[in-house]
C-alpha cells in the first residue's frame, strides 16, 4: 500500500463532504507532477486529505477506490475515485510538519502549490504515532 496527499480548498470540497458522500472522483488536477502522482495511485492506497486555503492542515484519510483514468474534461489530466476512511482529529497542521524538521525535503514543505503528491514512509509512521486512534 502506498500513501499520497491531496490538497483541497474546504469551500470547494471538504473532508466533511467526502464523509457525507462516501466517495468522489478526484479531478481538476493540472500540474504535471500532481497528475503523475494520481497516475501512480492504485485501489487500496491511502490518501491524506489536506485542507488548504487558510487551514493548512491534514484533516482526514481516504482510500483509492479505482484505477486512475484519463480525465474526459482535461486531456492532460487523470482522475481517480476516493472513498472516505476517517477524519484526523485534531488535524495535523502544516506548521506541525514544518516544526518537526523531519520532512524539509518533502514536496508538502518545499512545493506549497503542488496539489497531489506521494507521501514518504517516515511521514506515515510519524502520523501513526500522532494519531494512534486512526487506522492510518
Amino acid at each position: 500500500m502506498r500513501y499520497f496527499l491531496a490538497k483541497t480548498e474546504p469551500s470547494t470540497y471538504s473532508i466533511d463532504r467526502l464523509r457525507q458522500e462516501h466517495k468522489t472522483s478526484w479531478d481538476g488536477v493540472k500540474n504535471p507532477q500532481a497528475v503523475r502522482a494520481i497516475s501512480e495511485m492504485r485501489p487500496g492506497d491511502r490518501v491524506f486529505i489536506y485542507h488548504s486555503g487558510g487551514e493548512s492542515s491534514i484533516v482526514g484519510l481516504a482510500e483509492v477506490g479505482s484505477v486512475p483514468t484519463p480525465d474526459p474534461k482535461e486531456a492532460k489530466s487523470m482522475i481517480v475515485d476516493l472513498e472516505y476512511v476517517a477524519h484526523i482529529t485534531p488535524p495535523t497542521g502544516l506548521s506541525d510538519v514544518k516544526k518537526s524538521k523531519l520532512f524539509d525535503d518533502w514536496a508538502l514543505v518545499r512545493q506549497s502549490r503542488l496539489s497531489t503528491m506521494a507521501v514518504p514512509d517516515r511521514f506515515v509512521d510519524w502520523m501513526r504515532e500522532r494519531h494512534p486512534d486512526v487506522k492510518i
